[in-house]
């Protein structure tokens, strides 16, 4: 299903039952079966998994601010990509929450999850909850005459 405003280019493959919603962006990817990315997202020079859901506003980001090739870590070890731009590669199953961002190189593996406005890097193992915990502070502000 490709909904208004929807933008693909590139080279992309958008398996059945996938979704590029409303003002998503998808450049260089692939959709595997009912992946979803259904509104106000980007998907650039990643794999999003069967069953994958991006939050509203989710970015797979793709290319690093120094141009410097994309970099992989798993258990320690850093695979150098050779590639100016790679996204994310995300797992069967893996749900982002609204206004995430993966930074280049991320992987998660199948199920995995990250809460909204989460920032993630690196490798993610099955099942794994990348959590965002921020403590907010409520002010009082004094009403002025």
């Amino acid at each position: 299903e490709i909904r208004h405003g929807a933008y693909i280019r590139g080279h992309v493959i958008i398996g059945p039952g996938c979704i590029v919603g409303h003002c998503s962006e998808i450049n260089r990817s692939l959709m595997l079966p009912e992946a979803k990315a259904p509104h106000f997202n980007y998907v650039g020079d990643a794999i999003l998994g069967s069953r994958v859901n991006l939050g509203a506003g989710t970015k797979i980001s793709n290319l690093k601010n120094d141009g410097t090739p994309v970099k992989v870590s798993v258990g320690g070890t850093i695979y150098n990509t050779g590639l100016r731009k790679f996204g994310a590669i995300l797992g069967d199953g893996c749900m982002l929450g609204c206004n995430s961002v993966t930074n280049p190189g991320t992987v998660m593996a199948p199920n995995g999850r990250a809460y909204p406005n989460a920032t993630i890097s690196g490798y993610h193992p099955p099942g794994t909850i990348v959590k965002l915990r921020q403590q907010l502070e409520t002010v009082l502000v004094e009403a002025k005459p």
